[in-house]
C-alpha cells in the first residue's frame, strides 16, 4: 500500500483575506525625560553620521572606504584588507555590547540609537509639521480629495525625499571622497556607480522611515524575534505594573482611586496612542515593544495631572513587580553574574582591540615564490631564487626601505634591496636571493626576510625558504 500525503488547506473565513493588512500607526508627540533623551540620540548620531564625511584629515577625508584602491582610512591610521582582524575584533565587540545591553535594559538600542528608530522619528517629525498631530493625519488621511490634502501630501514627501535623498548621498560619500561625489551630481553623470547607489539608498531610507516605519521592527528585523534568548527576569524592561493600575477606570481628576475601588490606571489609551509600533503596555512584554519609553513618559505626565505617584509605566524587572523590591534590591539584582562577565569580557576585548590598533606596525610584507623559476645558476657559479615581495606603506608620508635577508651562508640580495613607496601605496617587488653553488645541501633551507625603513622607524621580519636543487 502506498501511502499518499495530505497537505492541509487552510482556509479563511468568508469575506476575509488569508493575510489581513494592519491598521496605520499614527504616533502621538510626547515629552519628557526618555523622549528627550531619545532626540539626544538623534541628534547625536546624526551629527556624527552626516558630519564626518566632511571633515578633513590632511589632505583626505578622516574616514574613507577606499574600495577600489583597497585602503581604508580611519582618522591617522591607513588599513589594508589584511587588517580584515579589526573588523572582525569591531563585530565581536558590538556582539558583546548587544548582549550586555540586552542583558541589563532589554532593547534600549532599538528604542534609542537604531537607524531604523532615528529616520522614523526625524520623518514623524516632518509628518506632524506639515500634516499636524495625530487626530489631524488620522482626519488627512480619511478625508478625500482636496487640495489641502493634495498641497500637504506633496510637501511632505518632498522634504522626505530630500532627506533620504541627502542621506543615501552621505552614505555613499563615505566611500568616494563627498566633494568629488557632490561633483558628479552638478555635471550630471548618472551613469556613475555612486549616482545609483545614492538613489538605492535614499528610497530605502525613504521606503523604511516613510512606510514600512513599524513593520521593519516587527516582521523584518531578526531581534526582535530571538531578543527573549537573552532576556530574563531581572532584566529592565518597559512594564505596567498591575497590581497598582487594576482595575483601571475612568475618573474626575484628583478623585481617590481607592474611594472608587479603582487602581491607578485611568484608562486614557495615551501610552497606545505614543506607542511607535501601536501595541498596549499594559498587555505585558511583547516583542514588538522596542523600549523607547514613550508610554513611560505619557503615563507620567497624566499621573501628574492625576496628582499620583508617578511610575505606574516604568523602567522595572519582572522580579521587581512581583516581589515589591526597592530599587536598591532591583539594581543589586540587575548588576548580576551574568552582567559583569558581560561585562568584564568586553572591557578586555575592547582595550585589547585599542592596544593592538595603537601598536600596529605601520608596514606590511608580504613574500611570495616565484614559482616559474624556482632555482637555478647564473653568471659567477651562483644559485639564485627568485621571489616577489609586496610592500605595503601603512603611513601617509612616502617611505625608503631595504631588504635582507639570512638564513644561509653566504646569502645576499643580488637585486631589489631597496624601493621607494609612496604615501598609503603598496609596490610590488622582485627580490633575487643568491647563495655560492655548493655551499648549502640539496633541499628547502628556512630564510628571513627582514625590511626596515631607512630612518630606522619600522622593522618587519617574514619567513619563507631557499630551495637548493639535488
Amino acid at each position: 500500500m502506498r501511502i499518499i500525503p495530505i497537505t492541509p488547506v487552510i482556509e479563511a473565513p468568508a469575506g476575509q483575506g488569508l493575510y489581513a493588512s494592519e491598521d496605520k500607526v499614527y504616533p502621538r508627540a510626547v515629552t519628557g525625560a526618555f523622549a528627550r533623551w531619545r532626540w539626544a540620540c538623534v541628534a547625536l548620531t546624526q551629527l556624527v553620521f552626516y558630519g564626518l564625511p566632511w571633515l578633513q584629515w590632511g589632505n583626505r577625508p578622516a574616514v574613507l572606504f577606499d574600495l577600489a584602491a583597497r585602503r581604508f582610512y580611519v582618522f591617522g591610521y591607513v588599513l589594508y584588507p589584511q587588517d580584515f582582524i579589526y573588523l572582525a575584533g569591531l563585530l565581536v565587540v558590538s556582539a558583546l555590547s548587544l548582549f550586555l545591553f540586552t542583558a541589563v535594559a532589554g532593547r534600549l538600542w532599538c528604542g534609542f540609537a537604531c537607524p531604523q528608530t532615528v529616520y522614523t522619528e526625524i520623518f514623524l517629525w516632518i509628518e506632524r509639521k506639515v500634516e499636524g498631530e495625530r487626530q489631524a493625519r488620522i482626519r488627512l488621511d480619511g478625508a478625500g480629495f482636496s487640495l489641502e490634502k493634495l498641497v500637504k501630501k506633496s510637501f511632505k514627501h518632498l522634504l522626505w525625499g530630500g532627506v533620504a535623498l541627502w542621506t543615501g548621498f552621505t552614505f555613499v560619500g563615505y566611500f568616494t571622497p563627498i566633494a568629488d561625489l557632490g561633483l558628479e551630481f552638478l555635471q550630471t553623470r548618472m551613469g556613475s556607480w555612486e549616482v545609483f547607489w545614492v538613489f538605492f539608498y535614499g528610497c530605502a531610507t525613504y521606503g523604511n522611515a516613510g512606510f514600512m516605519r513599524e513593520q521593519v521592527c516587527k516582521y523584518l528585523c531578526p531581534y526582535a524575534r530571538f531578543q527573549s534568548a537573552m532576556f530574563d527576569r531581572d532584566t529592565l524592561i518597559v512594564s505596567y505594573d498591575t497590581g497598582r493600575g487594576e482595575p483601571r477606570g475612568s475618573r474626575p481628576r484628583k478623585a481617590e482611586a481607592a474611594a472608587l475601588g479603582l487602581g491607578s490606571c485611568v484608562d486614557c489609551t495615551l501610552c497606545v496612542q505614543v506607542c511607535p509600533t501601536g501595541i498596549d503596555i499594559r498587555k505585558g512584554l511583547q516583542y514588538e515593544c522596542i523600549g523607547c519609553a514613550a508610554c513611560v513618559d505619557v503615563c507620567d505626565t497624566v499621573m501628574d495631572k492625576m496628582g499620583y505617584a508617578r511610575g505606574l509605566i516604568r523602567f522595572t524587572t519582572e522580579n521587581a513587580l512581583a516581589r515589591g523590591w526597592s530599587g536598591t534590591q532591583l539594581w543589586r539584582r540587575v548588576l548580576r553574574p551574568r552582567v559583569l562577565v558581560y561585562a568584564g569580557v568586553l572591557l578586555l576585548l575592547s582595550v585589547g582591540m585599542a592596544w593592538s590598533l595603537a601598536a600596529r606596525m605601520p608596514l606590511r610584507v608580504d613574500v611570495v615564490r616565484d614559482r616559474a623559476a624556482l632555482s637555478r645558476i647564473v653568471a659567477g657559479g651562483r644559485l639564485e631564487n627568485v621571489y616577489r615581495l609586496q610592500v605595503m606603506n601603512a603611513t601617509e608620508q612616502p617611505q625608503r626601505y631595504r631588504i635582507r635577508a639570512e638564513g644561509l651562508d653566504g646569502l645576499a640580495v643580488a637585486a631589489g634591496d631597496e624601493l621607494l613607496v609612496g604615501p598609503a601605496e603598496s609596490r610590488w617587488v622582485a627580490v633575487r636571493l643568491q647563495v655560492p653553488y655548493g655551499s648549502a645541501a640539496p633541499g628547502s633551507h628556512p630564510i628571513q626576510f627582514t625590511v626596515d625603513a631607512r630612518n630606522g622607524a619600522v622593522q618587519v621580519t617574514e619567513r619563507s625558504v631557499f630551495l637548493v636543487p639535488r
